[in-house]
């Protein structure tokens, strides 16, 4: 298992989350938990997700999601688990 955590941020709108699924399951990237909210009109969501199983690079993938995201007026960002909690401790 390689799990990666994805946060996306915007304004919400309709498909975010559709749009965002949709990449992940043609591209073989299983969710493994979720979690969104809404708050004052600003969408917020995390996902952990296991990309063992995706022929992407790495690179091109995080590339790939932030186009993703910048189409949908959003902010997409991907960062391995390991990193994520490095950058993340106290």
């Amino acid at each position: 298992m390689k799990k990666t955590v994805i946060t996306v941020v915007g304004k919400d709108s309709v498909g975010i989350i559709a749009k965002t699924c949709t990449y992940l399951a043609d591209n073989q990237i299983n969710i493994l938990d979720i979690s969104q909210t809404i708050v004052d009109g600003f969408f917020n969501m995390m996902m952990i997700v296991d990309v063992a199983d995706s022929k992407k690079e790495f690179g091109v993938m995080v590339d790939e999601l932030e186009k993703l995201g910048e189409d949908m007026g959003c902010i997409v960002k991907a960062q391995r688990e390991d990193i994520f909690d490095k950058m993340h401790r106290l």
